[in-house]
């Protein structure tokens, strides 16, 4: 009889609530997951981890570099200071002077004609002296007041202590945390909207039952009303039964004001204006409890959340990025070599002489660095990291032992939600049938009204224990979905 009047009312709500957006579970799970800020962050951080990835896998290959730049000096590099280039540029001169006063003794008792004609030659010849000097001044001038250069450079690292390769692990371990962090957040947000929906499904259920209850109270009252009419029942009666009615009515509005704020939640978390008028599809179901064998299939091992929890993963990521940041740390004390090479080009070069024009060379080496004392600077750090690592290890050995322990309590509380089930489905049996026959004697005169109310309140208990039975019994399954990382 009672589920028969909460099917009736449930039908008719489709009538009156056109402008209602009907949502189910999955719909709800979907938006809620689109509209989570904490989902779209770790979105992002994934994303900034997996282009750091890329990011380190370059440290494996040659680095290419070219430089250029200009140079202005007020004043230009001389290799000659100002006496070798006074001498280069007058050595005919100088020679020929020195000449003329060596052969002077010897000319004067030569004729005039041939004296005028060995000094025009002398002549001749400082001159072209002179011009050799003046180039040669000129071939070492640098002309470095405008300098130009440029090149090209390769760096291939060869070996760098292990630090290049820890690098990488580092930033594929981070990405795997991000995964994981996500993941997490994602197993999260579905608990949270699970939670809320099938609050409001509970809720919607008492809602109906309470429109049930306050249905049968007034008909309680009107038949109590006639026996008062008939002289067969005092006022009083009909008080005790106006007062059960005024608390039937406000339980009544009190679930229906939960109702709208549990609702509110809901669009909250899934995106929509508070005020959004919605329905969940499971508010007109008639049996929301979890099926037994069902369940059963659900309740694995710890070793399945050992497997599956994102906590934990997140975890065994923290111990693998303290490793690699120890190997980090040692390759601090290990030689380091790269291959160098490239091609330099200047203006003016040296390569022929000083060129007025570009002028390059091709070039090619090995750095080493070979770390030699540093205090035990990087022993001591290691050291640290170390300890850093035992710590990690420590935590997730005891996010191990809390997994288990709450994989076990999540299974415990399944199996007492499937035989609170049970005994709320022979609680509801026993109490419509205590009501039916409560009403018969009512109506055949062999029983009071007091009689009626107590089966009324009796029913009414155990119709709000089924719900929350059979709420508690799937989000008991949700909490061990949770509890075992399996939460889809």
């Amino acid at each position: 009889m009672a589920r028969a009047m909460m099917l009736g009312l449930l039908v008719l709500l489709p009538m009156t609530g056109n402008a209602q957006r009907l949502l189910t579970l999955d719909s709800c799970r979907a938006m809620a997951l689109r509209n989570n800020k904490q989902m779209g962050l770790a979105k992002m951080k994934q994303e900034v981890n997996a282009y750091t990835r890329k990011s380190a896998r370059t440290q494996y290959l040659p680095k290419i570099n070219a430089l250029g730049g200009y140079l202005w000096m007020s004043k230009e590099i001389s290799i000659l200071n100002d006496d070798q280039k006074s001498a280069l540029s007058n050595l005919g001169t100088n020679m020929g002077t020195k000449l003329q006063d060596a052969l002077s003794p010897l000319t004067s008792a030569l004729p005039a004609a041939t004296q005028a004609k060995m000094g025009s030659d002398l002549a001749q010849f400082a001159g072209a002296l002179d011009q050799v000097g003046g180039g040669i001044v000129d071939g070492f001038r640098t002309d470095t007041r405008n300098m130009f250069a440029g090149a090209v450079t390769v760096t291939q690292p060869v070996f760098m202590g292990g630090a290049v390769i820890a690098a990488n692990k580092i930033a594929d371990i981070n990405e795997q945390m991000a995964a994981n962090s996500l993941e997490m957040k994602r197993q999260g947000t579905l608990y949270n909207i699970d939670q809320a929906y099938w609050q409001v499904v509970s809720l919607r259920h008492k809602q109906t039952l309470a429109e049930s209850y306050v249905a049968l109270v007034k008909k309680l009252k009107t038949d109590v009303q006639k026996m008062i009419d008939q002289g067969v029942a005092t006022k009083g009666d009909g008080l005790s039964v106006g007062v059960r009615v005024n608390e039937a009515e406000m339980a009544l509005t009190q679930v229906k004001d939960g109702l709208a704020l549990s609702k509110m939640l809901v669009c909250q978390l899934i995106g929509l204006p508070v005020d959004e008028e919605i329905m969940l599809a499971d508010e007109e179901s008639t049996g929301i409890g979890g099926d037994v064998a069902v369940t059963q299939q659900h309740t694995g091992q710890a070793d399945v959340a050992f497997a599956n929890r994102p906590e934990l993963k997140v975890l065994q990521n923290a111990v693998d990025l303290s490793k690699q940041a120890t190997n980090v740390l040692k390759a601090g004390n290990l030689p380091q070599v790269m291959l160098m090479g490239g091609y330099a080009v200047s203006n003016p070069n040296t390569f022929n002489g000083f060129e007025r024009k570009f002028g390059g060379v091709w070039n090619l080496g090995v750095l080493v660095r070979v770390p030699v004392w540093n205090w035990g600077d990087v022993k001591y750090k290691v050291r640290a990291s170390k300890v850093t690592t035992a710590m990690a290890s420590l935590e997730m050995d005891e996010a191990r032992e809390l997994i288990e322990l709450q994989v076990n309590q999540s299974r415990f509380k399944v199996n007492e939600a499937n035989k609170k089930l049970e005994m709320a489905n022979a609680n509801v049996a026993n109490a419509d049938e205590n009501l039916r026959m409560a009403n018969l004697a009512f109506k055949e005169g062999t029983a009071s009204y007091t009689t009626v109310m107590e089966a009324q309140t009796a029913w009414n208990q155990a119709q709000s224990q089924l719900i929350d039975a059979e709420i508690g019994l799937k989000l008991s399954e949700v909490e061990l979905q949770k509890a075992l990382g399996t939460l889809q």
